[in-house]
């Protein structure tokens, strides 16, 4: 009779040495931004050889993503879908302009170095991207109930594209 392996208590220290790396890389990736955190930088915080960082995460996009992830569900944007509740414009535009700009202030610097790094990294230019879009439906959602026409309509459609803008 042979005897099935099961890898439980070392299970869970391969999964604590994978939390590890992600919340070193997290916080590298806050400090300085992903394109300019290195593997070995990621191992040294996690107190992890280099190759532990590899056997976990094979490339860069394996590790961006569990990044990502893992920043995310601590961060979540705010959530757009409640606004649109909001019947008065101004009030609507108001409580969704102190939403997004309390989440830019909390991340700030994550938000930042990861602007800043989307052109050099694809999968951080998508995340951006992502986002970026979220914004626009945010915008169009904003945009209702205003009383304006023409020319005004375009400019209340600058304004709030400004407005919605981390960089504003």
């Amino acid at each position: 009779m042979t005897r099935k392996y099961e890898m439980t208590r070392r299970a869970a220290g391969v999964e604590a040495t994978r939390r590890r790396i992600v919340e070193a890389a997290v916080e590298l990736h806050e400090d300085l931004g992903p394109a300019r955190t290195t593997v070995k930088a990621i191992a040294e915080r996690a107190g992890v050889q280099r190759l532990t960082v590899y056997r976990h995460f094979p490339d860069e996009v394996a590790m961006l993503k569990a990044c990502s992830s893992r920043w995310a569900e601590r961060n979540p944007r705010p959530d757009s879908t409640g606004w649109s509740g909001i019947g008065d414009p101004e009030i609507r535009l108001r409580v969704a302009l102190e939403a997004l700009y309390i989440y830019y202030s909390s991340e700030e610097k994550m938000i930042a170095n990861s602007l800043r790094d989307a052109p050099l990294i694809p999968f951080v230019r998508d995340r951006a991207e992502k986002f970026e879009r979220y914004l626009v439906e945010a915008g169009k959602e904003l945009k209702k109930g205003w009383r304006v026409r023409g020319a005004n309509k375009q400019h209340l459609s600058t304004l709030l594209s400004h407005a919605l803008r981390f960089e504003t």
